[in-house]
């Protein structure tokens, strides 16, 4: 059987299907289908499922559309907050609406968060930061 090397699969980061190079295998229980994989394109790395399972992860693992915002039901952002990944927020100083797409630490140890804005587009936040 030959070694898969690389893969196409979804980035949460890119918020693309792209070309993705395999590097190692993720060391907990019952995730022989899950590898360390690194984007091509933007050279982050995330966890992708492989196999007969793939095609599934990669519609749970679509990001959220801002069509599906419920604007009634929006939270606002505030840099002290925590958002989830699907959560519609609004941005008081931008006076947009935007869904949560993904989260991520930077390489400083900050909390962000990736926000798809109606009007603004893609945006990075602060999450999580400690007021003092």
């Amino acid at each position: 059987m030959a070694r898969i090397k690389n893969i196409e699969a979804f980035c949460s980061v890119c918020n693309t299907t792209t070309k993705m190079e395999l590097a190692g295998d993720v060391p907990v229980f019952n995730a022989e289908n899950k590898k360390w994989a690194k984007c091509k394109k933007c050279k982050q790395m995330m966890i992708v499922e492989i196999g007969a399972n793939a095609e599934q992860a990669k519609s749970v693992s679509e990001k959220p559309s801002v069509e599906k915002i419920v604007y009634d039901n929006c939270s606002e952002y505030s840099p002290q907050k925590t958002f989830d990944v699907g959560e519609s927020i609004y941005h008081k100083t931008w006076d947009d609406y935007g869904m949560v797409v993904s989260k991520a630490i930077s390489s400083t140890g900050q909390n962000s968060i990736v926000v798809e804005f109606v009007k603004s587009g893609q945006k990075k936040l602060i999450e999580s930061i400690l007021k003092i």
